[in-house]
């Protein structure tokens, strides 16, 4: 992509660090990226990759604004409760950058759907806030080759990772979560969670993203970092692919 005067002074900060320069902020500026969920995590996501200048994002969530969200989904006003969250969350990101592509969909993405709309794009965001929403994704980008950015985040602790099952030994979500469908799982709505919280995982998942972008240090592959709130602590653990595994691992390659 070609930066016109007026994009190269919008996206100067970025232009100026010798990480980006111009060719960086070119592949952000070129690129396309899906984020699944419009909530929490998802709304500093979005706000942060538009703002960057990803060149068109992709915004899929079914529900609809909650006056019990607006403690932590930064992207929705008071005016949009009962509206559609991508719709909302769409509107917010173009407010701050129309210069980009924001497609809202207003579903909860699930089988062709879901592997259509990863197929069209470069990196998938997982904001979603359900084990069922993760591994589907986990599964799609996993099947498609595309590098997906997972983040969560409840009470006061959060995680983070990213998995690209084509770097040899990466591993995928399964790996470290495998799908026990059988074992209750924590929501917001029953556990609380620390409205700061769902914006420091979110903005840690935009900056992984937008590092693999501008193709800018090193992504957190085969990694996973635990953010403790509380106590203001962080650990990061290696983690391994799982040669078991019936996503990622041979057995599974080799079926598909």
């Amino acid at each position: 992509m070609d930066l016109t005067d007026n994009l190269l002074l919008r996206y100067s900060r970025h232009i100026l660090l010798p990480e980006i320069g111009v060719a960086g902020q070119a592949r952000i500026c070129d690129a396309a990226v899906l984020i699944v969920g419009a909530g929490g995590l998802g709304c500093p996501v979005a706000l942060y990759l538009g703002a960057a200048g990803v060149g068109r994002l992709v915004l899929a969530d079914g529900d609809t604004v909650d006056l019990t969200n607006l403690q932590r989904q930064i992207g929705h006003g008071t005016a949009a409760i009962g509206e559609n969250k991508a719709d909302s969350l769409a509107r917010s990101v173009r407010a701050i950058n129309p210069e980009i592509d924001v497609q809202p969909l207003a579903q909860a993405l699930a089988d062709t759907a879901l592997y259509e709309a990863v197929a069209a794009v470069d990196l998938v965001v997982d904001a979603s806030d359900n084990f069922t929403t993760r591994h589907a994704v986990n599964r799609a980008c996993v099947a498609l080759g595309k590098p997906l950015v997972s983040g969560a985040a409840i009470g006061f602790s959060g995680q983070l990772a990213v998995f690209d099952s084509r770097h040899a030994g990466s591993p995928c979500y399964h790996c470290l979560f495998p799908d026990q469908t059988d074992e209750p799982e924590l929501r917001c709505a029953e556990a609380g969670v620390f409205s700061p919280l769902v914006g420091i995982i979110g903005a840690m998942q935009a900056l992984e993203a937008l590092k693999w972008l501008a193709q800018a240090g090193a992504p957190l592959i085969g990694r996973l970092l635990l953010w403790d709130g509380l106590q203001a602590d962080a650990r990061v653990m290696k983690v391994l692919r799982d040669p078991a595994c019936p996503v990622c691992g041979p057995a599974a390659v080799q079926a598909g």
